[in-house]
Formats: C-alpha cells, sequence, structure tokens
C-alpha cells in the first residue's frame, strides 16, 4: 500500500460535494487521468448519495470513506454507514429498482457505480449499516526522463 485516508463526516445532501472532492484530491497524488478522476467522483458521489436518501432515511447519521492507494496503481474506496442496512442486495442492484420512489429516484445508483469502478462490492446486514468497496484501476504513466 502506498498511502491511506479516512474520513467521516454527516450524512448530509450538501457533504456529498465534500466527499466527491476530498477522495478525488487525495487520488491526485496517483496523477490519474482527467477521465479517471470524473469516474470516481462520480461513482463516490453515487454511494454517498445512497448513505443519505436510503441508508438514514429521515435522520441523520454518519457516513466513513476510506480510500487506499495501492503498489498497483489502484485506488481502493469504501464508503460506510450504520443506518438501515440493505434486505436484499442483489434487488437492490437492480437497475431501476428504488427503496424511495416518492423521492423520484430513478433506482440506478449501484449500476452507476458499477459502470465508473472496475469492481462494486456491497456487504450489509438489516440494522447495522452497509459497506460499499469500489475499486479504480488507473493508468500507468510513463514517467519523464
Amino acid at each position: 500500500m502506498l498511502n491511506e485516508m479516512t474520513v467521516t463526516f454527516e450524512s448530509r445532501s450538501s457533504n456529498e460535494a465534500f466527499a466527491r472532492s476530498s477522495v478525488a484530491a487525495f487520488i491526485a497524488q496517483l496523477d490519474p487521468t482527467v477521465g479517471e478522476l470524473n469516474d470516481i467522483r462520480t461513482a463516490v458521489s453515487e454511494a454517498v448519495t445512497n448513505c443519505v436518501v436510503h441508508a438514514y432515511k429521515d435522520t441523520i447519521g454518519k457516513i466513513t470513506i476510506n480510500v487506499r492507494l495501492t503498489d498497483n496503481n489502484s485506488a481502493i474506496i469504501k464508503i460506510k454507514d450504520k443506518g438501515c442496512g440493505i434486505e436484499d442486495i442483489e434487488k437492490a442492484m437492480e437497475p431501476l429498482y428504488t427503496t424511495a420512489p416518492e423521492e423520484e429516484r430513478a433506482g440506478l445508483g449501484f449500476a452507476v457505480m458499477q459502470s465508473f469502478s472496475d469492481s462494486v462490492r456491497v456487504r450489509s446486514a438489516p440494522g447495522k449499516g452497509t459497506s460499499i468497496t469500489l475499486t479504480k484501476k488507473l493508468r500507468l504513466r510513463v514517467a519523464n526522463v
């Protein structure tokens, strides 16, 4: 492992931009492309939005993001909450499925995370929270000699 950071913040929608920006700023040390950074920002934003909208519903809780940068130029990003949890992960990951239809949610959060990450792993237990691990392999840049 090259480096690691952890941040914890409240599950307020106003903190979604902070989450995106802090993760992108930390990953910038790997010298990613603009496209790679945008992919990471988008996936993180979707995961944090899920915490705000679904995990804590009408309450405020804590969201923790841990980012590990690896020797093989990958970023491993874990977004964790201690909210209501997901009863059926497989169902929740289906495109267009949402537990908040009254809020006109599209139900595409996990699909977006999957399309902008190399892998998405979800662990959850009802009443105990959810942990989403996003992995993004960044292309290696050739050093100028």
